[in-house]
């Protein structure tokens, strides 16, 4: 697994999107993929610097493992300890007006993988996600 720490702020989300392209182009991945992971990135990471850190910075390791037949993308952090899957899906069958605020990005996320695991060790928030290439 290739690892990178970055700031959690939202300034450093190219940087993140940038490493995360050069991996999945390095192992092949396709373009329509390569979009799947870079939202799903995209909306895990923008969570972790919006509320992780609420009163001092901090950062995100994000790791990247291509080298199985799934890419495999792990984000780990020192912030608030949060579980997104303890939270209740979204009803999307209501209308937006009707919908409670939250939770759409990470059920979004939910459905566009095959595989999301979290887990809180050593004081750190560890997420992480699979999808077959």
């Amino acid at each position: 697994m290739t690892e990178k720490i970055f700031p959690a702020q939202i300034e450093t989300l190219d940087a993140v999107n940038a490493f995360l392209e050069e991996e999945l182009e390095k192992a092949g991945v396709s373009p329509k993929l390569m979009i799947t992971f870079t939202v799903a990135l995209e909306e895990l990471f923008v969570n972790v610097a919006h509320y992780a850190y609420p009163d001092s910075p901090g950062t995100v390791t994000i790791g990247i493992d291509t080298t199985g037949d799934s890419v495999v993308i792990r984000l780990a952090d020192s912030g608030i300890p949060f579980n997104p899957l303890a939270k209740a899906d979204p009803d999307v069958t209501l209308s937006a007006e009707d919908r409670k605020i939250g939770g759409l990005g990470i059920f979004m996320v939910k459905k566009s993988m095959d595989n999301m695991d979290y887990e809180y060790r050593d004081g750190k928030n560890i997420l992480t996600i699979s999808k077959r290439k």
